[in-house]
Parts: C-alpha cells; structure tokens; sequence
C-alpha cells in the first residue's frame, strides 16, 4: 500500500494503459495525405513507407539519418525508463543501418510535484545509452507537464548506397529477428501488479539493449544485393504491424512461422490472463485486412504478434545463401535473440501467419 507521503509511481502519471502508444497507422497515413513535400534527389527515405527514420543524402559516400521518438513512462524505476527510451529512440539509426552521431533530449515532466532526483535518474539512464551507443548527447529541450515523457532526437549517419529501407524485401529473403517478444503485455501487467519482478527484469535488460550490435552485424555481412536487403525495428505498431508496412512498401508476401517466434518469460501467459492493450487492438484491427492466420493460430500467439513492443528488436531481410553468416554475426555481438522466424515470397502485398 502506497504511504499518503510517498510520490506515485512513474506509471502511474501515465494515462496510457501501460506501453508506448502510438496514434494508428492508419490514421497518421491519413493525416499526412493533407503534406505537399516538394521532391528532392537529396531525400532517400521519407515519409511515404512509414519507415525508422529519415534519410538524407549529403554527399555521393555520406548520408544523415535522422529520427526522434518519446514516450510515457512504462516501468517505474527513472534510471531503467531513461535507458529504455534513449534505447529505442537509437534503434531507429540501427534499423537503417547507420550510426549514431548526435543525440538531443526531448522531455516533459512535472518539475513542481516531482523528486529532482528521479528527473536526474532519468537523464542518467538516457546518457548513459547514449555513451554505450557512441553517439554524443549535445542538447535538448523541455518543458514542465503533467504527464512525465522523455525520449531522444538521434542524427545518424548511413552510406546511401548501403541503407536498409523497409522496401527493400525480396522473394526468397529471409527474415531474422534479434529480440523477444512480450514487453507491451509484461510492462502492463507490471503496471498493476500483476508481473513477477523477475519477470519484469528479463524485459527491461531486453528494452534496454541497444541494436548496435543487430546494425554491425547487418554491416558485416553486407547491405546490398548480395547480403541483407531490408530491416525494420519492431516498436509500437508490434511485430505484424510493422512487417505490414514492409509487405506493403516492398510489394511482397511475408510468411511468418508463429511457432518459431521468441517469446519472453511469462508472456503467453500473462496475455492471456488480460494484460494486453489497446494498441495491441488497434494494431489487430490494422494488420488483419491484408493478413492470412493459420486457424490453429492460439490466442496467446496472436497477443504477441500485435502486442505494441518498445525498443523492440530488429527484423532483418537476408538473402537466403547470407543466413548463416548472419546467425554468426548476431551471436558474435551478443543480440538478444538471432532467430528465423519467417520468409519473403512472391505476391501480396501482405501477411501470412503459419502455425
């Protein structure tokens, strides 16, 4: 029981139910028809396939990736929602394939009601992930508000010949992910309790790894024709969400064998037990119109496969002749998981879950 004196927990200033929400796919698609961008050669990714981030040519050998992402608190320890956030907002640079260079803070926060130490926690966390990331925080900005959000804007950089866009899946590819699934559904069941600790702390040393090693391996084996053809990180709009949007930019079928995804500890179970949320709805409702499932497919698969993820992993398309070197370079660098969890074919554009 809370004591009348104590601060309440960071998720509980949240009005979000318990994940990094996002406004849906469909309707930011809507919002942004109303844009008119002039064009430019310079622009190599933009607006149009819903990607990690922006690309922008510089030079014929050097590009700028450029990005920012915040959210709500979704854990309650200030340290571990710092690391968390500054994680994901990084990931965007990896999920191109780049490097990051510059990181600004981005933060909201009730400093009248609120411990300045657990402010201090927070940027902690963010600058910490930023040093591992390599990358140097230069600035930011913030401003006082009631519910606390905290999150980076990240400049990267990329080879624009060497950029893993979400439209570059081909037949024949296949796709790798590189973290388990689960933390929307064990971030909200924390939220109200209903989470072991343990169980917890297996998703937030998840959250908090960077995909720096997941990019450097993708480097290694090489971005190209010959090697990995496109990557997408998996966040908010959950795993079949954002493969979605690369089936759709793409023009491709992806297949996914749901028996082979990585789960994290308790994540069936705590789904069906009721911890999941209204994005991981939305996110049904979004994919399911171009989306086969297998029958068979059990409730506490479906939850995660739409279930919101932060700072998920990255999904990766590698040519099939490429995969072992792949598998090797993403244990080599310590990611999360390294695991085969579906193909790219002919047709579509759209899903197929296998089970």
């Amino acid at each position: 029981m809370q004591n009348e004196n104590e601060l309440p927990r960071l998720t509980q200033l949240s009005k979000k139910a318990g994940c990094a929400a996002k406004i849906g796919p469909d309707q930011l698609s809507e919002a942004l028809k109303t844009l008119n961008l002039p064009e430019d050669t310079r622009r190599i990714v933009g607006i149009a396939t819903g990607d990690d981030a922006g690309v922008f040519r510089l030079t014929t050998d050097r590009a700028l990736v450029q990005t920012l992402d915040f959210f709500t608190p979704i854990v309650d320890d200030p340290y571990s929602f710092g690391q968390i956030a500054a994680a994901n907002a990084l990931s965007d640079v990896y999920a191109m394939g780049g490097t990051p260079l510059t990181a600004m803070n981005i933060l909201c926060y009730p400093i009248a009601s609120r411990d300045i130490s657990e402010l201090a926690e927070i940027l902690r966390g963010g600058a910490e992930k930023v040093i591992e990331s390599g990358a140097m925080l230069i600035g930011g900005h913030s401003i006082e508000d009631d519910e606390p959000k905290f999150g980076l804007s990240v400049t990267g950089e990329v080879h624009p010949e060497r950029v893993t866009t979400n439209a570059g899946a081909l037949p024949g590819d296949v796709i790798v992910l590189t973290k388990r699934l689960g933390t929307g559904i064990i971030t909200t069941a924390a939220k109200f309790d209903e989470c072991p600790p343990d169980v917890l702390e297996v998703a937030i040393q998840s959250m908090s790894h960077l995909n720096r090693g997941a990019a450097a391996a993708m480097i290694s084996v090489g971005i190209g024709p010959e090697g990995v053809h496109a990557a997408t990180d998996i966040t908010g709009f959950g795993l079949l969400g954002h493969l979605r949007q690369m089936a759709v930019a793409s023009n491709v079928l992806i297949e996914i064998d749901a028996r082979a995804l990585p789960i994290l500890p308790m994540a069936e179970e705590l789904g069906i037990a009721g911890n999941t949320t209204r994005g991981g709805i939305r996110n049904q409702d979004f994919v399911t119109p171009l989306t086969e499932f297998a029958a068979a497919l059990p409730d506490s698969v479906r939850n995660l496969l739409v279930d919101p993820q932060t700072s998920g992993g990255l999904a990766i398309c590698v040519r099939s002749n490429r995969l072992e070197d792949l598998l090797i370079e993403l244990k080599r660098n310590g990611t999360p998981a390294h695991a085969v969890i579906g193909t790219v074919i002919s047709g579509g554009p759209g899903l197929r879950v296998m089970y």
